[in-house]
């Protein structure tokens, strides 16, 4: 591959590969199938940069769609592979765990909306109150102030103790 055409496959990889990767993980629904299979789209992609380098997102997208239904249509996906001991391993029961998230996701949701945007913003998206105070119009003091109440209002929701490390 030429060297301006590597520059090109790079930058094209590095700019669309979070939506190709989300696409494949609807295709999939697998995260590491996914990822397979993205990567085997690259690849192919590569192979044929100078032909498909003006549209190369469809191409990527096609590939992918391509290879998805052939895996759909193989006589292998999805068959129970038969081994001669069980794994060891037990999953935990992580019940309580989902029962805290769909509680927490209910406080939230009845938090002002100024409130809960503070808190997406600083703990879901990890932004710095600087940040946080530039995107929503105020002061860094304000940020601090909307991020104690919304935390204390939910812990008054929740009932437990939440940790949220600033």
């Amino acid at each position: 591959m030429h060297p301006d055409q590597h520059r090109d496959f790079t930058e094209f990889v590095a700019t669309r590969s979070d939506s190709l990767i989300r696409l494949a993980y609807v295709l999939t629904n697998d995260q590491h199938t996914a990822e397979d299979l993205l990567q085997t789209a690259l690849t192919k992609t590569a192979a044929h940069w100078r032909r498909i380098r003006d549209s190369p997102e469809a191409y990527v997208r096609q590939v992918m769609y391509r290879d998805q239904v052939g895996r759909w249509r193989s006589p292998r996906w999805g068959r129970e592979r038969v081994v001669q001991t069980p794994p060891e391993s037990v999953s935990q029961d992580r019940t309580g765990e989902v029962d805290t998230r769909l509680t927490l996701a209910q406080a939230l949701r009845s938090l002002p909306a100024r409130k809960r945007a503070v808190l997406v913003l600083r703990y879901y998206e990890d932004l710095p109150e600087s940040e946080v105070a530039k995107i929503m119009g105020c002061s860094v003091g304000t940020v601090r102030s909307q991020t104690h109440q919304a935390v204390a209002r939910l812990r008054e929701l929740v009932g437990e103790t939440i940790t949220l490390e600033a």
